[in-house]
């Protein structure tokens, strides 16, 4: 099958969504499928505000309807809400192609820790995006409960996998500070509520490992803790081995990828029980939940590193990438014939700012 996947998240970012379709790629391909990825590396880009880090395509609508119709794809997944996004699923409603769309992150929540939009009016946004979807991919069954209750329809599950090669118990000597060990990897950023670990009174030493637009300011509030920047491969797979414990404050991410690799690391997970934690960690064993987050990192540091692996072994990438391909809508470009474009449902004009952003992208 000849695969081309939209995304607005790519390299060089360094997250959960990259990582996750970089490896599905992988996987994709070892099955003997063909991909094509259009990301912001084939376009000029802008830095997002706020978040320079990440860079958005513009002046993309054009070149990005001949790549897509270039490569002649047998399914097409748009996998961001962004403007690369935007421009691919404007092309297929014009050209009447089926499309798959996936909910990787709580952009309403981010946005509204970001820059205080109502949820209810990004929300508004988010399910116009996905309503053509033939199918929106969601990872848990937690998530696609949220969604549903905010009138998402057509809801199909993917969830995720580990490389348990790659991460997996190593020695504790790697990191030579003052134990336990508590770790953190992801994004240094507001949404990521990562000041909730920060501020705990723990024993030990707190490492945090990733970039953000928070690390500058928060080096400077929280002095005692060691920021270690992005790391990658074999050395991101040695700082999670040699920790005692994960913590994860975030509340609003959709599933948490970084949960399994400290899992498969042989690290317990000390998190909030909300989505994304309860379907990875809940009845597992292998870490604890508790609104109480300094409750959660004791009750954690007492759980057997073997517990830990068992479940994360539970978690297969073929698994999930073949649970990708179920869900694609096939393709039959030579029966599909060009229709008009779909109108914005009337709730969008509502929305100034948002309406007038998708007339920037029509």
């Amino acid at each position: 099958m000849r695969i081309l996947i939209v995304t607005d998240a790519w390299f060089p970012q360094i997250n959960g969504v990259v990582r996750t379709l970089d490896t599905l790629r992988g996987e994709l391909e070892r099955l003997d499928h063909r991909v094509y990825l259009i990301t912001p590396q084939d376009f000029r880009t802008l830095p997002c505000p706020s978040y320079p880090e990440i860079r958005l395509a513009v002046g993309a609508r054009r070149k990005l309807a001949r790549m897509l119709d270039d490569f002649q794809p047998s399914a097409i997944h748009i996998a961001t809400e962004g403007p690369l996004g935007l421009a691919a699923r404007r092309h297929c409603l014009r050209r009447g192609y089926e499309f798959t769309t996936a909910y990787h992150t709580r952009f309403p929540e981010y946005i509204q820790a970001r820059w205080r939009i109502p949820l209810a009016l990004t929300y508004r946004f988010v399910r116009w995006f996905h309503a053509p979807s033939s199918g929106v991919m969601v990872a848990t069954p937690a998530m696609e409960a949220v969604l549903r209750g905010r009138g998402f329809a057509n809801l199909k599950r993917w969830s995720r996998g580990v490389d348990t090669a790659l991460f997996k118990p190593r020695s504790k000597r790697f990191l030579p500070y003052p134990r336990p060990i508590a770790l953190y990897v992801g994004r240094v950023a507001v949404e990521k509520n990562i000041e909730a670990f920060l501020a705990l009174d723990l024993p030990g030493t707190k490492v945090v490992i990733g970039d953000g637009p928070q690390q500058a300011q928060l080096r400077k509030r929280y002095p005692e803790v060691r920021f270690l920047g992005a790391r990658t491969g074999d050395d991101l797979a040695r700082h999670y081995a040699a920790a005692d414990v994960f913590v994860f404050p975030s509340r609003t991410d959709t599933f948490g990828l970084v949960l399994l690799e400290a899992l498969a690391s042989g690290v317990p997970v000390a998190a909030y029980p909300v989505e994304g934690p309860l379907d990875v960690i809940d009845g597992s064993g292998a870490g604890c939940l508790d609104w109480d987050l300094a409750t959660a990192v004791e009750r954690a540091l007492a759980v057997a590193p073997e517990t830990c692996r068992a479940h994360a072994l539970t978690f297969s990438w073929e698994a999930s990438a073949q649970q990708f391909l179920a869900n694609l809508h096939r393709l039959d470009l030579d029966a599909v014939q060009a229709v008009a474009p779909v109108p914005a449902p009337v709730e969008m004009a509502r929305g100034g700012r948002v309406r007038r952003f998708l007339r920037r992208q029509a």
